[in-house]
């Protein structure tokens, strides 16, 4: 169960990496790893999607200091 928690984190990773190179050099990782519109490529964006849909569930457990909606001072 532990990995779970670490699957997420990790396309969430690929997938804001991904989008950083779109934005700076118009170079999508993805496609030219797993090919332009194949199964494969949809599978992983739809992965991507999920691990952020789970990351918000996640974080509201989550009792880490940048999750955390009080101050300390």
């Amino acid at each position: 169960m532990k990995i779970l928690k670490h699957v997420p984190w990790i396309l969430l990773v690929i997938g804001g990496l991904n989008w950083g190179l779109v934005g700076l050099f118009d170079f999508n990782l993805v496609t030219w790893v797993l090919g332009e519109g194949t199964t494969l490529t949809k599978l992983v964006y739809i992965l991507i999607g999920l691990s952020a849909i789970l990351s918000i569930f996640y974080c509201k457990k989550c009792k880490c200091p940048s999750c955390s909606t009080t101050t300390t001072q």
